[in-house]
C-alpha cells in the first residue's frame, strides 16, 4: 500500500523572532480575522509563486505560458484585465487575503464582523455558485463573487 506524500504548502519565517514580522503578522491575524499564523505563510507561499513565475516569464518571453498566468490572476481577481507582467510583480499579500471567501462574506456585511463571517462559513451557511464551502480560505474567483449566498442560521 502506497502512502501519500504531502507537498508543503508554506515556508516558515528564518527567523522566528523577529519582533518586526510579528508585529505586522499581529496586524493582519486583526484585520482579516485569521486563526493562526500558519494561514498569512500560506497565503505569502502564494503571492512568492505568482511572483517566481512572473520573474521567470519576464527572463524567457514565453508569450502563451504568460497568458496563461496573466489569465488566471485575472480570473481570480488578483488583476484587472489589461495589466502586465509588472503588477504580477506588486501583487501583495493583503491582495491575496482580501480574496479569501471570510473576507469577501464581511465586506459584503452578511457577517457583522470577519470572525463571525468564518463561523458561518464553517458551520456551512455560506454558497458559492450555489455549491456549500466551508473553507474560509477559499480564495473567490471574480465571477462567483457575485454569486455568494448565506443561508439558515439565526437572523
Amino acid at each position: 500500500m502506497l502512502m501519500r506524500r504531502f507537498r508543503k504548502k508554506m515556508k516558515r519565517p528564518r527567523t522566528p523572532w523577529d519582533s518586526v514580522r510579528i508585529d505586522e503578522e499581529g496586524k493582519l491575524l486583526r484585520e482579516f480575522g485569521l486563526r493562526r499564523k500558519r494561514e498569512i505563510w500560506s497565503a505569502q507561499e502564494v503571492v512568492r509563486n505568482f511572483r517566481r513565475r512572473a520573474r521567470n516569464l519576464i527572463a524567457v518571453k514565453d508569450e502563451k505560458k504568460t497568458k496563461i498566468l496573466l489569465d488566471k490572476l485575472t480570473e481570480l481577481g488578483l488583476l484587472q484585465k489589461e495589466q502586465g507582467l509588472d503588477q504580477v510583480l506588486q501583487l501583495k499579500v493583503n491582495d491575496i487575503l482580501n480574496r479569501r471567501l471570510q473576507t469577501i462574506v464581511h465586506k459584503k456585511e452578511f457577517a457583522t464582523t470577519v470572525r463571525e463571517a468564518r463561523q458561518k462559513i464553517a458551520h456551512g451557511h455560506v454558497y458559492v455558485a450555489g455549491r456549500k464551502m466551508t473553507f474560509p480560505a477559499y480564495i473567490v474567483p471574480a465571477k462567483h463573487e457575485s454569486q455568494i449566498i448565506v443561508k439558515g442560521g439565526s437572523k
